[in-house]
């Protein structure tokens, strides 16, 4: 069975599904993820994408990203992919959605409807290296310096969100601490 995406339109409205690839190649606007995931000393994990992804291969990005299946919750989807690819799992809180359309390499696009979660977690990933080649926890301060300083090295979804993320995540970390 061919993976496929599901299609949306501009206010997230189901309209019905396509294979993954084609939905790519047409630019198609279709439902996403995005998972963030920070351990007890404020750092986020991130991976570098595999070498053999059809696009984005080896660059740096947020912790688990992938689609929801035909049928399946947002939040379902996250806590599935969160496993298959890091090989962990963790409560997740549904942060934004935003919308947003990218030429790619390999002559693809990504126009994706994006939900953004966060998650917490403290321990040692488990990667699949069918989709992830390296992975590292990282200070968001030092992140910040070397997304601005070579942001080549990252996907273009995770330069769009992290600002935005980690105002939330600092908004939520301080009021758990009052």
């Amino acid at each position: 069975m061919k993976d496929c995406v599901v299609l949306v339109d501009r206010m997230g409205r189901e309209i019905g599904t396509q294979e993954k690839i084609q939905a790519h190649r047409e630019g198609n606007l279709h439902s996403a993820f995005s998972i963030f995931i920070f351990n007890a000393v404020g750092e986020l994990l991130l991976q570098r994408r595999a070498r053999t992804k059809y696009h984005s291969a080896g660059l740096w990005t947020n912790t688990c990203c992938s689609h929801p299946r035909p049928g399946e919750s947002y939040y379902n989807a996250a806590r599935r992919r969160l496993n298959e690819e890091m090989g962990f799992d963790s409560e997740l809180t549904g942060l934004f959605s935003f919308i947003y359309r990218i030429q790619l390499d390999n002559n693809l696009f990504e126009h994706e409807l994006d939900q953004v979660f966060m998650g917490h977690y403290n321990g040692q990933p488990i990667p699949n290296p069918d989709e992830v080649d390296d992975w590292k926890w990282m200070n968001i301060s030092a992140l910040k310096q070397d997304v601005q300083a070579a942001p080549e090295n990252y996907t273009y979804w995770f330069k769009l969100t992290l600002d935005r993320v980690v105002e939330r995540y600092q908004k939520i970390s301080f009021s758990d601490e009052t």
